[in-house]
């Protein structure tokens, strides 16, 4: 497991990074949707990825191996219906607990993996609080972090984001990002990865005809500390952002789903091995330090 991987250390070979302060921090998201993030629940849903909740879990058991081979923890965000007793592949409690013994995060991603612009604010309560409560008496521990299925809602108008599809998909009672993260702090959840972008770097992208990726900074919405995303997959462009965090710091923020393992884009294992394996090397060279959403609420 990996707290016995770091723990099994001599000093000497012991990264930097265990000791000091490093420049960069490194999340890493895993989300765990099942069968239930496969199902269609937003406006004009994409077919691409129907009934690929199957290859949910012997994935997981090989992004594992990856992750302890390497030392590198993850948070996995996890549906919270698929912690409770049934069968593959809408529920795996076995599969979660193991996560969470290996020494990652167990994180929510809502209850039945909901569009969540389109919920009315109890609704949205009743979601996170059924999620949160059936990972934790899955696990036996504390669930203080939230990933939004979809990475919605995109619209926060205090950061100058403002989604027009969620607007016209869901005409009252929507779901901003804004009563997302009131939602949360009442639920007991402290940590939200969000994926709003603001208008001045959606025009500046248009501009350049390119995607601006840069290492993040830890916000606060409405009381909950939020990190915004940064790349899907783990190849050049998510090694890039790598480099680009050892160098000036902040939080390199990656993202992938554990179906898409051996999808043959850049979540497939030929990206993710040598993208944790230059984690690594960084790492023991005191550059960057992996770490979880729950680690980074100290001193916020």
């Amino acid at each position: 497991m990996i707290g016995d991987s770091i723990a099994s250390l001599s000093s000497a070979e012991r990264p930097p990074s265990m000791v000091g302060d490093a420049p960069g921090r490194v999340l890493l998201f895993w989300d765990y949707d099942t069968q239930w993030g496969t199902n269609p629940r937003r406006p004009q849903p994409s077919t691409a990825f129907a009934n690929l909740g199957h290859l949910e879990f012997a994935c997981t058991d090989r992004l594992l191996e990856l992750h302890d081979r390497y030392g590198i923890p993850a948070c996995f965000a996890a549906v919270g219906a698929a912690g409770l007793p049934g069968a593959r592949p809408y529920h795996d409690p076995t599969q979660i607990r193991r996560i969470h013994e290996a020494g990652h995060e167990i994180a929510s991603h809502s209850f039945h993996h909901e569009w969540l612009p389109a919920l009315s604010r109890p609704a949205l309560r009743a979601t996170l609080h059924r999620s949160k409560e059936a990972l934790e008496q899955c696990i036996g521990a504390p669930v203080v972090s939230f990933v939004p299925p979809y990475n919605q809602p995109f619209d926060h108008a205090a950061g100058w984001s403002f989604s027009l599809s969620e607007r016209r998909a869901v005409k009252t009672d929507r779901t901003d990002l804004r009563r997302l993260c009131e939602e949360l702090r009442e639920t007991g959840h402290r940590f939200c990865r969000v994926a709003y972008r603001p208008l001045s770097l959606r025009l500046m992208e248009r501009v350049l005809h390119r995607d601006l990726q840069y290492p993040r900074r830890l916000e606060s919405i409405s009381g909950v500390t939020c990190v915004r995303l940064g790349v899907c997959g783990f190849d050049g462009a998510a090694v890039a952002l790598l480099e680009r965090c050892a160098d000036s710091g902040g939080i390199a923020v990656i993202y992938g789903h554990p179906h898409s393992l051996d999808s043959g884009n850049a979540q497939d294992e030929a990206w993710l091995s040598p993208f944790l394996a230059r984690v690594d090397e960084l790492r023991r060279q005191g550059r960057v330090k992996p770490c979880l959403p729950r680690e980074l609420l100290v001193g916020v």
